[in-house]
């Protein structure tokens, strides 16, 4: 008995203690099966932690099983907190027969002990079937007891070992994740617009706040999508929670699954510790899904669980774990037409889209682009550590002129460039402005058509406008823009239209800050 509860002590982790449970009482009372039965006091069920069978899918249909407290010999004997053996089970009219249906196992005999920690109830471990028939003795029936003392005390341990560690684990995945967050935090000091537009989605803003509804923002690259899901978060209720974001877009699907969801020790090659997951991670405050529209088909099944449900299940695990967080997705595709083309599952939709705010793109509302343009400049040229004085009249208005196919990202990244190139006391001069920037505002600005619009043909530029070389980048500029504008930027599907390769689409995209 010593020897036995010192061995149970020494295993602080439920996964390695509980079969080490089962596995000892099978050999020490010599008995076909053991199983610890353990109590879910948010439900008033009783559930298998683990299971030891040769079949997985056994396995699998026994951890899902669920026996109510009112039922079965097992939830008799943890309400009287009383050790029973019971002979002639099946005769007995408190038999639950859902484990025998799910294992294929007749169960002729048991013993079942309560396992309690001073005065928590914590589950149940029975014996049954003696091997070579016959029935277990009243040594026995006094051993399991007593064993069961010592098992409980294990068990309380190990789940306050469980807790310390899956909150150090938590906490490991918030700080590297505010981490990773904190060059997007610095990118913007905040959203910047008094158009129209702009105050529209700020009310919309304000209302999302105040709200618990799942949140969709729609807008094309560089808008600002992540802008508005920090400020919903930062003026609503989840604030003092983390703010945790991640794009859809960059990881492969089973890699995905593991970031989001997290994964056992085990669970793959270099899996060598556990890992809640962002989920968790995220819990009491919001989790950004960017570009949500790129989610695979198998992983749209599982964040649907997550939304309806508020429980995730961990790669390699089987048991659930609750969640409370807030979920709030961008995507600059058509979720519409994706569902039409059965690319983006309906329910998922309807249930992530039940409040959408749409993001205007610069070029609707330009009246914003000096406030926007001031912002930036004063910001790059405090990094620079430089002295600009502003932007002289034609350098603006090249700024108000162009297109902008990249948003408010593509002008920030022209401004920094700008400021680097400038001069302390500079003003900057479309002399710092790129030239695929300069030859495109001579062009008056148009809109990217519509999906179902034929473009406008290009019309050449006076001959004295501008040198070849840079009106061809102007011209390409656009090209691509209204390419990908047609295709909801998909790279794949615009580089297919344009004839070239989704590694050539995206050097040019870089090169005119279409990104």
């Amino acid at each position: 008995m010593y020897e036995l509860g010192q061995a149970f002590a020494t295993r602080i982790e439920l996964d390695e203690l509980i079969p080490f449970v089962i596995a000892t009482c099978r050999e020490v009372f010599d008995a076909q099966g053991a199983s610890v039965l353990l109590l879910d006091p948010t439900t008033n069920e009783l559930y298998f932690p683990y299971a030891s069978s040769d079949d997985p899918e056994v396995a699998a249909r026994l951890a899902r099983l669920r026996i109510p407290i009112d039922r079965g010999i097992a939830g008799r004997v943890l309400k009287s907190r009383r050790v029973e053996k019971v002979d002639a089970v099946q005769s007995d009219p408190r038999f639950y027969g859902d484990a025998d249906r799910v294992t294929g196992i007749s169960t002729r005999s048991l013993i079942a002990a309560p396992l309690t920690s001073g005065d928590v109830a914590l589950g149940v471990i029975e014996v049954i079937n003696r091997r070579g028939g016959g029935i277990f003795s009243d040594d026995d029936t006094a051993l399991l007891e007593t064993l069961a003392h010592s098992i409980a005390v294990a068990i309380a341990n190990a789940r306050r070992f469980s807790e310390v560690k899956t909150s150090a684990e938590l906490l490991r995945a918030q700080v590297g994740a505010l981490r990773r967050d904190l060059p997007r935090r610095e990118r913007f000091a905040e959203i910047i617009g008094t158009s129209r537009a702009m105050s529209e989605v700020f009310k919309l803003v304000d209302s999302a706040a105040a709200s618990s509804l799942t949140v969709l923002i729609e807008g094309e690259t560089g808008t600002g999508k992540e802008l508005v899901a920090r400020a919903i978060h930062r003026t609503g209720s989840r604030a003092d929670g983390a703010f945790i974001a991640i794009n859809c877009a960059a990881f492969a699907e089973t890699l995905l699954e593991s970031e989001l969801f997290g994964h056992r020790r085990g669970a793959f090659t270099g899996a060598t510790r556990d890992e809640p997951g962002l989920l968790r991670a995220a819990s009491g405050g919001t989790l950004f899904l960017d570009e949500v529209g790129e989610m695979p088909a198998s992983m749209q099944a599982k964040l649907l669980r997550v939304l309806e449900q508020g429980e995730v299940i961990a790669v390699g695990d089987t048991r659930p774990h609750k969640v409370d967080v807030r979920v709030v997705c961008a995507t600059n595709r058509d979720l519409k037409a994706a569902v039409a083309e059965r690319t983006f599952r309906e329910d998922l939709f309807y249930r992530i889209a039940v409040f959408p705010i749409r993001l205007p793109p610069l070029r609707e509302r330009r009246e914003d682009i000096p406030l926007l343009a001031a912002q930036f400049l004063s910001s790059a040229a405090k990094n620079d550590n430089k002295r600009i004085t502003g932007f002289d009249a034609s350098s603006l208005d090249i700024l108000e002129r162009c297109n902008w196919p990249g948003n408010v990202r593509q002008l920030h990244n022209e401004i920094a460039r700008a400021v680097a190139l400038a001069k302390d006391g500079d003003a900057i001069t479309p002399a710092h402005l790129s030239s695929a920037l300069a030859a495109a505002s001579e062009t008056p600005a148009i809109s990217p058509p519509a999906s179902d619009a034929t473009p406008r043909p290009f019309k050449p530029m006076a001959p004295h406008a501008t040198a070849l070389r840079e009106a061809r980048a102007a011209f390409e500029a656009d090209h691509i823009a209204r390419a990908l504008a047609e295709h909801n930027r998909n790279v794949s599907r615009t580089a297919a239209a344009l004839g070239i390769s989704r590694v050539a689409l995206q050097k040019k995209m870089k090169e005119y800050s279409l990104r």
